[in-house]
């Protein structure tokens, strides 16, 4: 589903782990058969560790040093956690728990301690009504790519949901869920952007039974910032309704090929400042394609509205594209690829007349390779590559960004 200000928990780009000769052995002193015994078929237990390397960790402008001199960092994460699946009849009960513990060799303000949590019933009533219900609750550092500063900023997400299908005939099914999704961040400077959004939708689907489904769906969001009032809500707006009519198709075009896009028509609408109202084709096109057994590629274009972290503009009219690929080199070792390309127009939808032409584009590269030494024990690393022109006045400058990092896991 697009989402005016779906904001994605995005975790530091720079976890990491104590060292490699801990990592080594913490992975060795597990790979025993009876160390990695499954300890109940409901609940699994895991441990994970990263180590990474960045240099430009706060995302600064190519123009300026850095805050302390240097701009590169290592950091490391500790993480420990578990799954559960529970089937409760014909329910089945999903989630997970996970501590995170994260910490800069260079920037140690910025040391943290994360918490992410996700629970979700997949419920059925008899043999047409099904449907989800759940939360999820994550905390972890903010960004820097939108808002730089030299003192640790943490952001919660909490996030409540509950939708429900009837199939009410072998090829028809409609459809309703609700969303509310509540974001806030620990620092006075960002208190600004503290957000609150309600979602509501509704749809129809005509199911082929070549597995394809072509829809209708409308959405109604209603958003609102909490922490604006007075002359702050009168320059920048305390909240906006959107609407939003949509196709809704995933077609298999064969055994190897599906094409799935949801998009149509959005109007968007402040709901103090009415000359800021816009309008205009929102969607998302993604392709998803397996020539070949081991390879698969996933190519994705969109143009819709966007979140920012910023304190000046919330929001963005968001184009972009990007392609991957993974390559399934053996049973125990596979690699990834991606290319991303986005342009953010801050001015098509904050009413404000900003330097340039009040845009930024952003061009991500990353390369992953994984090995499985055993089905439990998962060992990684990947490299990645970042370049944006911006706007500075929105702390979107012209940065450029590049980094290493290692991981490794092992479920119990």
């Amino acid at each position: 589903m697009l989402n005016f200000l779906h904001k994605k928990a995005v975790a530091s780009a720079f976890p990491a782990a104590p060292s490699m000769g801990a990592v080594v052995l913490l992975l060795g002193t597990f790979a025993s058969p009876c160390a990695l015994a499954d300890i109940s078929d409901t609940i699994k237990p895991y441990v994970a560790t990263t180590y990474a390397y960045d240099d430009n960790l706060m995302r600064l402008p190519d123009q300026l040093v850095g805050f302390d001199g240097p701009r590169s960092d290592t950091s490391r994460l500790l993480q420990a956690g578990f799954l559960f699946n529970r089937p409760i009849g014909r329910q089945i009960l999903t989630g997970q728990a996970k501590w995170s513990k994260v910490s800069f060799n260079r920037f140690r303000q910025f040391d943290y301690d994360g918490k992410d949590f996700l629970a979700d019933l997949e419920w059925h009533i008899g043999n047409h009504l099904e449907g989800h219900a759940g939360a999820s609750y994550a905390q972890t550092l903010t960004p820097f790519s939108d808002f730089q500063s030299t003192v640790r900023n943490l952001r919660t997400e909490l996030r409540q949901y509950v939708d429900g299908a009837w199939r009410f005939h072998p090829s028809w099914r409609v459809r309703s869920g609700y969303t509310r999704e509540r974001y806030t961040y620990d620092l006075p400077a960002q208190a600004f952007s503290n957000w609150t959004e309600e979602a509501a939708e509704l749809g129809l689907d005509y199911l082929a039974p070549s597995g394809s489904r072509v829809g209708l769906q409308l959405r109604n969001l209603d958003g609102s910032y909490p922490n604006r009032a007075g002359n702050t809500a009168a320059v920048f707006g305390n909240g906006y309704r959107q609407d939003e009519i949509k196709a809704n198709i995933y077609w298999t075009l064969s055994g190897v090929t599906q094409i799935e896009f949801l998009g149509g028509w959005v109007r968007h609408r402040n709901k103090m400042l009415s000359g800021r109202d816009s309008s205009g084709k929102n969607g998302r096109l993604s392709v998803y394609w397996q020539p070949l057994g081991k390879v698969r590629f996933t190519g994705m274009a969109w143009r819709e509205f966007g979140s920012v972290d910023n304190s000046l503009v919330t929001s963005s009219l968001n184009t972009g594209a990007s392609l991957g690929s993974v390559w399934t080199v053996t049973s125990k070792v596979s690699a990834e690829a991606q290319l991303r390309r986005v342009r953010r127009d801050f001015s098509a939808v904050s009413g404000f007349a900003l330097p340039g032409d009040g845009r930024d584009t952003t061009s991500t590269a990353s390369l992953g390779l994984s090995y499985a030494p055993h089905p439990k024990v998962q060992l990684g690393a990947r490299l990645f590559h970042e370049r944006r022109s911006g706007v500075s006045i929105v702390d979107s400058g012209n940065y450029r960004a590049k980094g290493i990092s290692f991981n490794g896991s092992v479920q119990f």
